[in-house]
């Protein structure tokens, strides 16, 4: 491993025409990609793959626009125009399958840029916050190029990578990027996390998605026990139950006693909690996300939120017709996993309208939306207002109790549109 004094002298390697992973969430290496971002023209046709990235990202510029190409996996808010540019795409995968897609050599990786923990005695550094995908990216690259941050919590697990590996590196003392979904609460989010929770029983094996339902779910589970988790992702909000002895890991089947994820995102809290903590371990998002793992815990709680759900049940959770907001993610892989475990329950939770009063219930999906969970796989689907059951359910019955958690100013319109489908299509 060579140390470069400065983030453009690590990026000076990376050459014209190669496909560079980007360490994505918490992880995210923001000055050595600022640094390559900055020589977009000195060097051409550079693609970036990541799933999902945090910070300030100035890719609006001549230049890059001109000669950095973007393929994001998962969409985060800091790249969302730049995906729906002409110098940008997304590619809906599973979250499950991305580490594949590099090790398959579907998409192989010329360079990956990470941010690691220091090393250890052993040589060892720890891919910290974010195992996911970034392992099979280290695994496959040609070429490595880190930031060593002090600040990068050492976890355990499978994120581990000797120094060996990597070419060329920078140390860069950074705060890391912190993300408090608890202070974006408000009151429909907590009457759909208390609804939510007492959907969960004790000895539940929980999986939470991202954002501020999930982590109002967390919230109202204080009284119970024997709670577990194995779960692509969790914040803040598990710290409190882990303390509290609600979450003890005891009546899991798969790791018992540990808490697995294969990324962790929230405030210097939980990554002070994950440090060098053999309570939790962050692993390849490829086995985490395997539903015949999943399947394997009892009781499985997977809670996961929407856009908009058509009355038949499908669920877009990725995007605003047309223009792509996220990405599929591990959604699907939890909802089918959860479906598959014994006492399982896969759960669609979502407030019933937008910040501008749209009914997030509709006949249709808007035109262009793309199916996250199908009718055929979703389970629960909880809003403020209710929580139904649609397994089984054919598609008038289903229609019918979306519309009992829809927002009582839009039901008879939905009631209208039911009509216009069901009750006159013969005539």
């Amino acid at each position: 491993m060579q140390i470069e004094k400065s983030p453009a002298d690590a990026v000076r390697h990376i050459q014209s025409g190669q496909r560079v992973f980007i360490h994505g969430s918490a992880a995210t290496p923001t000055s050595l990609l600022e640094a390559l971002l900055h020589r977009a023209g000195e060097v051409t046709k550079i693609e970036l793959v990541a799933i999902s990235t945090l910070g300030e990202i100035d890719w609006d510029r001549p230049n890059v626009r001109e000669h950095v190409f973007l393929n994001s996996l998962f969409v985060s808010a800091n790249v969302r125009q730049w995906v729906d540019q002409a110098n940008g795409d997304y590619t809906p995968v599973f979250l499950s399958e991305i580490p594949l897609l590099f090790r398959r050599g579907v998409l192989p990786v010329d360079v990956a840029i990470l941010q690691v923990s220091p090393p250890d005695k052993h040589g060892y550094c720890s891919l910290g916050t974010s195992v996911d995908a970034a392992l099979a990216a280290a695994e496959t690259a040609k070429l490595i190029i880190a930031q060593i941050n002090p600040r990068m919590p050492r976890t355990l697990g499978d994120g581990q990578l000797h120094v060996s590996r990597i070419h060329y590196a920078i140390e860069e003392p950074r705060e890391l990027p912190e993300v408090s979904y608890a202070a974006e609460a408000d009151g429909v989010t907590e009457a759909i996390g208390e609804r939510v929770a007492a959907l969960v029983e004790d000895g539940s094996t929980l999986q939470m998605g991202i954002g501020s339902i999930p982590d109002a779910v967390l919230r109202f589970l204080v009284n119970h026990k024997r709670l577990g988790v194995h779960t692509e992702m969790f914040s803040d909000g598990v710290v409190d139950l882990v303390k509290r002895g609600v979450i003890t890991n005891e009546a899991k089947k798969v790791e018992p006693g540990r808490i697995v994820s294969a990324f962790v995102l929230g405030t210097r809290k939980v990554y002070d909690f994950i440090d060098d903590n053999p309570l939790v371990a962050l692993r390849d998002v490829g086995w985490v996300n395997d539903t015949s793992v999943i399947r394997k815990n009892e009781k499985v709680v997977a809670i996961n939120s929407a856009l908009q759900i058509d009355l038949t049940g499908q669920v877009c959770a990725d995007s605003l017709g047309t223009l792509q907001f996220s990405g599929i993610g591990g959604q699907m892989d939890f909802v089918r996993g959860a479906a598959l475990s014994p006492g399982g329950k896969p759960i669609i939770a979502l407030p019933s309208t937008t910040k501008k009063g749209v009914s997030r219930i509709c006949a249709v999906l808007n035109p262009g939306a793309g199916v996250v969970t199908t009718r055929g796989h979703v389970h629960w689907a909880v809003t403020e207002h209710g929580v139904v059951n649609l397994y089984g359910k054919g598609l008038q019955e289903r229609a019918q109790l979306l519309i009992g958690i829809a927002a009582p100013q839009h039901r008879e319109e939905l009631l209208r549109q039911y009509n216009d489908r069901f009750v006159h299509r013969s005539s």
